[in-house]
């Protein structure tokens, strides 16, 4: 703010001449004069025109352009400032393409992530939190899923994976996982597992919010819930003291949503961000002279001009 005030009093406005011009009219030593122009004086006519330029003109920028401003800035400091929280305004500035494909990947339903043996599948459970087995069988690559039923089959004997109820659905589950669903979501544990994993750990609820935000870009309260088959105020109370401790951003994120309570990992948010931006960036980058003389007549209605082309002239001009 120090910094703003002293470019606009010292930069912009030469602030100690105008005191000194004030100062001299005073004294008497700068007489003024009334006069009635015609037109502007050259003076007032460069104001006028940076005025418009200013303000007519402000909004004539391309939306990406735009977008890609508001998403260079920091929002950590712009919430310290206007007291709204870091996702407040990127609802609209996020790129839907951007956020479905970061999910995919995040998700392991991209191609280059998809399980390719037993040991990818162990890794899914780990994390990604219990699946069922369609859902494994989804994130796995095509000609080795034939072979995943055995694979969870030998996991279950050797006790590296269970096979639990969560949310009303039957699931698998990385057998070091046990303690926290059962001390988080009361699920049942099978016997045999090992007494390494049911020991309890600070916070069961807590590292499973914070494991389904890590894997999913911006999400609402209801997806959590139901995901883990809780209720909407358990979830709230666990995911607000992780937006306190800075594990989790909440406002208005989702593309398209409606309302403001939305959840988004940290990270995840900030993977987001860079990767919208940079897609806005190439949306604004100078394009070559040829490339330019190809749109310009498709955005005038101006090609293929045939028995209907006074029509389309014509909606051109409008």
């Amino acid at each position: 703010m120090l910094e703003a005030v002293r470019e606009v009093v010292q930069d912009v406005y030469d602030v100690a001449a105008l005191t000194d011009l004030m100062r001299r009219i005073a004294a008497r030593e700068v007489q003024v004069v009334t006069v009635a122009s015609q037109s502007p004086s050259p003076f007032a006519r460069s104001l006028l025109m940076g005025y418009i330029a200013q303000f007519l003109y402000e909004g004539d920028s391309p939306l990406a352009e735009r977008r890609a401003a508001a998403l260079s800035l920091d929002p950590a400091l712009l919430a310290e400032l206007l007291g709204r929280g870091e996702g407040a305004a990127l609802r609209d500035l996020l790129d839907p393409q951007v956020v479905a494909r970061t999910e995919a990947e995040l998700q392991r339903l991209t191609p280059e992530r998809a399980a390719r043996d037993q040991q990818d599948v162990l890794d899914l459970l780990r994390v990604l939190g219990p699946l069922s087995t369609p859902e494994i069988l989804a994130r796995a690559q095509e000609e080795v899923r034939g072979s995943v039923a055995g694979w969870l089959a030998e996991l279950a004997a050797a006790r590296r994976v269970i096979e639990v109820r969560v949310a009303g659905e039957q699931r698998w589950a990385d057998a070091q996982d046990a303690a926290r669903l059962r001390d988080a979501l009361g699920t049942a544990i099978p016997v045999g597992i090992p007494a390494t994993y049911l020991e309890p750990v600070d916070d069961p609820l807590g590292d499973l919010v914070v494991r389904y935000a890590r894997t999913h870009t911006p999400f609402t309260l209801a997806e959590l819930a139901g995901r883990l088959g809780l209720g909407a105020a358990v979830v709230r109370d666990a995911a607000r003291r992780l937006v306190s401790s800075g594990r989790l951003a909440e406002g208005a994120l989702v593309p398209h949503g409606t309302g403001h309570d939305d959840l988004c990992d940290a990270e995840v948010l900030r993977l987001l961000r860079r990767r919208s931006l940079a897609a806005l960036r190439q949306e604004v980058e100078p394009v070559p002279q040829r490339t330019y003389a190809r749109f310009l007549p498709r955005w005038q209605a101006a090609t293929g001009l045939g028995s209907g082309g006074g029509d389309r002239a014509a909606a051109a001009g409008r």
